[in-house]
Parts: structure tokens; C-alpha cells; sequence
């Protein structure tokens, strides 16, 4: 039984390394290129008719290199970070998604994890849409991006401590777009942790997201601000955070080859859980359509001790919780087939403050090289 156990880690560990060797060289690539990874991709669709209606593959493929370095440990891996798969679906004005995530660190037996998407959406007419069932629920700068987009490997510690990190609930929800360039989302959803379509256990929540886009000023070339509000009927049994509300205030500005998004939120703990709030200033530069620079200061303040959790490297490292938290990143993207096939590299150091000093003092350096795919 250990053999077999050995035997898949080793089996998973050099499948990685040679995913990670073999798309290395890509990097150089010209943009030519493009057409053969086109070619690539264009085998995912199944089925497609003159009316727009279609069936495709779907899914994402992730991989971390990971190695932390602090005062009070260490940390290095290489791991399958995500691997999903699942199919899309449109019929007239309904859409149909259903994704399972599949742990490829783990044996086949073991490896299904859970049901992401499951989910039906309508079109109630051109600026409407309804979706109804398991799906994303998105809020916070980092949380409203889909983790294929996102241009540092993991998110901000900001949207780790406050956005509710199983991102995908049974629920309904609804967006629009309104006059002069206002857009919202709002909807309800169960807190159930279940890993399935489920509604039964635990209690429930709110999302109201409002938001507006800008063309050009002297200021930027283009901008977005949103807000999201949160409302959290917490429950013990819940697959929330303990947060009875959370409200971030973020915004997206871009001019020539520099854009900037930033991000204040704030949460009200329970259960126990101490009020927090936290910044993010991420800005970037785009030195090529396909090369992009990145930069990023996270700051996060606990009300009461032990208020705080790093993110997901550092917490293999120190499991305890602190009061204060600061993050200096920087990194580049490599944008080898838009974001549909990237690999990135990020270099962060990390500080938390520990007052009750009962094992959440952090500090220390971190380097993540990953590799990023979806279809």
C-alpha cells in the first residue's frame, strides 16, 4: 500500500517537471505561433450551428513550483495546482455548464474532489441574465477574477481572508448592465459545504455587486470601479468565512501600457472571528502584447490578535494566525498563448505580526514559477 502511495507521488512529480521543461521554450515563440495553438484549441468544440448554439469541452490545467524560505521554516513543492473538466453548452437563450475538480496529486480513486459548475443561465434579454444553481460566486478585487486570468499565481491575501475561498455555492443570481456604462449583480445563495449540488445544511447568504466603466479622461484611457456588499447569515456548519459582512471598494485603471487595480475591503467577524481590513496597489506595465510586469503591495490589520491567515504557501510553513500583514510581489507573465496558455514567475516576501505570539509570526521570501492553461 505505501509503495502504491510512493509510486503515484513520483508518477505525478515527473509529469509535472516535464509539462514545466517542455513549455519553457515557448516563451521565445513568435506570434506565429498562434495558429498552431488555434489549431490546438479549436479541438475542444464539439458541436457548433449557424444559430450559435454549441456544446465544447471546458477546463483548466495548473501547476506550481513553489519555494518558501522564513525564519521560522520552510517550504518547496511541485504540484498540480488545479486541474478542472467539464463541458459547455448554449441552446437559443440558455447556457449550461457542469466542471468537476480533480486532485492529480492524488491516486486516481481518491482524485475527484468536488462539482465546481453546475449550473443553467438564460439570457432574459440582451442586458439580462439569469443563472440559477451551482456556480462561481465572485467578490473583492482577486475574488471576481477567474483564477485562468489572474496575472500573479495566487491571489491577494486581502481576497484570501475575506472572500469565501470554495468560491462555487448552489444559488440563483442575476446581472445586468444599465445606462451610462453602470453594470450589477445580485444573488442569494446557500452556504451549504457540500460538495455537490446541495442547499440542505447550514444557512445562507447575499451578494450586491454595483459597478461602472469610464472611457477616457486625462486621468486614464479607461477605468472600472466596483463595490461589492456581502451579507453573511453565519453558521457554524458553514462554508464561509466568519464574516457577517464584507464590503470592498476596488478599481481598474489603464493608460498606454501601465494600468493600476487597487482594492479597500473590510469584513465584521463572528463566530469569533476579529473585524479586519486590508489594501491591495497592484500596478503593471506591458513591455510586449505578450510580456506583462507586475507589482503588488498587500496590507492587511486585524482588530483583535489572531485575526489574520497567510496565504497558501506561507500557511504550510506557520499554521498560526496574526494581527498585522504586509507583502511586497513582483513578477512577469509570459503570455504565451494569450491567457489560455501562460507561465508566470513571482518573487513576494511576506511579513505578519503575531501580538499574542502563539505561533503566527512570519517572515520570510517566497518564489512561484506556474504554468497556466484553460480551454
Amino acid at each position: 500500500m505505501n509503495f502504491s502511495v510512493d509510486l503515484n507521488f513520483i508518477q505525478n512529480r515527473f509529469l509535472l517537471s516535464c509539462l514545466l521543461v517542455s513549455l519553457t521554450p515557448l516563451v521565445a515563440q513568435s506570434a506565429e505561433q498562434h495558429s498552431q495553438f488555434d489549431d490546438i484549441w479549436q479541438k475542444a468544440n464539439l458541436y457548433r450551428n449557424a444559430q450559435g448554439d454549441y456544446l465544447k469541452l471546458s477546463g483548466r490545467l495548473q501547476a506550481d513550483a513553489a519555494w518558501f524560505d522564513a525564519s521560522q521554516g520552510d517550504y518547496e513543492d511541485l504540484l498540480w495546482r488545479r486541474f478542472r473538466f467539464g463541458f459547455d453548452g448554449k441552446y437559443r437563450s440558455a447556457s449550461m455548464r457542469l466542471e468537476a475538480d480533480i486532485d492529480l496529486n492524488e491516486g486516481l480513486s481518491d482524485s475527484y474532489n468536488r462539482i465546481t459548475d453546475a449550473k443553467i443561465s438564460w439570457q432574459l434579454n440582451p442586458k439580462m441574465q439569469l443563472t440559477l444553481l451551482k456556480q462561481s460566486v465572485g467578490f473583492t478585487l482577486d475574488g471576481n477574477i477567474s483564477s485562468t486570468k489572474l496575472y500573479t499565481p495566487q491571489r491577494n491575501n486581502v481576497t484570501n481572508n475575506l472572500w469565501f475561498t470554495s468560491e462555487y455555492f448552489t444559488g440563483a443570481s442575476i446581472k445586468g448592465k444599465l445606462e451610462n456604462n453602470w453594470n450589477y449583480r445580485a444573488g442569494v445563495f446557500s452556504s451549504d459545504g457540500s460538495d455537490e449540488i446541495s442547499i440542505s445544511d447550514a444557512s445562507y447568504f447575499t451578494l450586491l455587486s454595483i459597478g461602472r466603466k469610464y472611457g477616457p479622461s486625462k486621468f486614464w484611457q479607461e477605468a472600472e470601479f466596483n463595490t461589492d456588499f456581502v451579507y453573511n447569515h453565519t453558521d457554524i456548519d458553514a462554508n464561509t468565512r466568519d464574516f457577517s459582512h464584507v464590503t470592498s471598494l476596488s478599481g481598474k485603471f489603464k493608460y498606454d501600457q501601465w494600468s493600476l487595480a487597487t482594492d479597500l475591503a473590510m469584513g465584521n467577524g463572528h463566530l469569533g472571528q476579529s473585524d479586519i481590513w486590508g489594501l491591495v496597489i497592484m500596478p503593471m506595465f506591458s513591455s510586449s502584447e505578450r510580456i506583462h510586469w507586475v507589482m503588488r503591495y498587500t496590507y492587511l490589520d486585524s482588530e483583535n490578535a489572531n485575526g489574520l491567515r497567510l496565504g497558501r504557501y506561507e500557511s504550510s510553513v506557520v499554521d498560526g494566525r496574526g494581527d498585522r500583514y504586509h507583502e511586497l510581489f513582483g513578477g512577469v507573465n509570459f503570455l504565451l498563448y494569450s491567457h489560455k496558455l501562460k507561465f508566470q514567475v513571482g518573487l513576494q516576501y511576506t511579513d505578519m505580526n503575531d501580538e499574542a505570539n502563539d505561533g503566527g509570526k512570519y517572515d520570510g521570501w517566497g518564489l512561484t514559477a506556474s504554468i497556466r492553461s484553460y480551454w
